[in-house]
């Protein structure tokens, strides 16, 4: 074999694993895939006509990023984030996503901004078609798009993380029916951006994001019930003689 095809080969097999793990993103994007759900090696490997090898690859690369936990003897399972956990992406989205923002007002040339706009037009569209499954995803993946668009590669991997964390978390802990992040929220932010008023854009991300973390119940329950009893809420009544 010479280095044309092991080169070769090293390309297909590294874009086998991207469109591995970009499948089970978009599906945590959309919440089809939910936490705790079993990825099983073999039948990843039927769908998409790949080695278990190259799928083993693609699950080790997203249980790195958190979004898939390999347990010993048992195999790979879709993360399930605790409410701790689940408190910890939102400080993390706190912290990181205001910064994205305002890089993205300082630094975002024309094309950028067209491309937000875009992505704005394509989720007022699904919303208006009552496609939860697609507007629950481009909600998501704005939040990623505005990463690439600010033009920091890490701001990107690591949103990528959040936003996938953020979707299981909102399957466990939502506190309420809605779908994806608050109406308007996104076009204003960009608006700001496209102003290059990078104070706003930080501020109006805040806002969204503690709007995101309002709409979870991430605290921890104040007192765990003892025993069956406490948990059924019934007092034991003594036995009748047999």
């Amino acid at each position: 074999m010479n280095v044309q095809t092991i080169h070769t080969g090293e390309t297909t097999r590294g874009q086998s694993e991207r469109r591995i793990r970009g499948r089970i993103l978009e599906a945590i994007f959309e919440r089809r895939l939910p936490p705790g759900e079993k990825l099983t090696e073999d039948r990843l490997g039927e769908l998409f006509g790949v080695s278990r090898t190259v799928v083993r690859q693609a699950l080790a690369r997203l249980a790195q990023d958190g979004i898939v936990e390999q347990r010993p003897n048992r195999g790979a399972y879709v993360a399930a984030p605790s409410r701790a956990e689940a408190r910890h992406v939102l400080a993390a989205r706190a912290v990181v996503e205001p910064e994205v923002a305002s890089a993205a007002a300082c630094g975002c040339d024309r094309h950028g901004l067209e491309r937000l706009h875009r992505h704005i037009a394509q989720e007022n569209e699904v919303r208006v078609a009552e496609d939860r499954a697609a507007l629950v995803r481009l909600t998501g993946e704005f939040h990623v798009v505005l990463a690439e668009v600010a033009g920091n590669p890490v701001f990107v991997r690591l949103l990528t993380e959040l936003q996938a964390l953020s979707s299981l978390s909102i399957l466990l802990y939502a506190r309420g029916e809605r779908a994806a992040c608050p109406p308007d929220e996104h076009g204003a932010i960009v608006d700001a951006i496209g102003r290059g008023d990078a104070e706003e854009a930080a501020r109006l991300m805040r806002t969204h994001i503690a709007h995101v973390a309002a709409d979870m119940d991430v605290s921890d329950p104040a007192e765990r019930p003892e025993g069956l009893a406490q948990v059924l809420g019934v007092t034991p009544r003594r036995r009748p003689p047999r």
